[in-house]
């Protein structure tokens, strides 16, 4: 049986958008169900909005990625970022486009190919949620 998981890696170099590079890896390779295992790197840019769903911190300084998680659609990345300052201060919220690689970043991903993810509008919520359903290889799906 083909493995359901595929890891995906490479590396960005400066001037690299990091939201919009990952999202470029997705569409480049396909991934219809995915997540973000681990980013490491530095920022001389970082754009993101914050918890209460409206306010956006957008600063132009050195950062080092502290951590970066989400999942991965065909139609829609869904990411979250902490990073520390200069200072050793973090910060952390949704990234945004517009969030620039210093000097490189190192990005690993997963595909899962007995899944597909999509979104859908929650009434609920009152935003986009992410929806599993299984894919064209799956033969052991679960929602458990």
């Amino acid at each position: 049986m083909p493995s359901s998981v595929q890891p995906i890696a490479f590396r960005l170099t400066r001037g690299a958008d990091l939201k919009q590079s990952i999202f470029d890896a997705v569409k480049g390779n396909d991934i219809q169900a995915g997540c973000v295992v681990s980013v490491v790197g530095c920022l001389s840019s970082i754009n993101m909005r914050l918890a209460d769903s409206v306010s956006v911190f957008q600063k132009d300084a050195c950062f080092e990625i502290l951590s970066l998680s989400g999942t991965l659609t065909p139609e829609h990345i869904h990411l979250h970022i902490s990073v520390a300052d200069e200072e050793g201060g973090a910060w952390g919220g949704h990234l945004l486009d517009g969030t620039i690689v210093s000097h490189t970043a190192e990005i690993c991903l997963l595909a899962f190919s007995n899944y597909q993810f999509n979104r859908e509008f929650d009434a609920d919520t009152g935003y986009s949620e992410l929806v599993v359903k299984p894919g064209v290889n799956s033969s052991c799906f679960s929602t458990k």
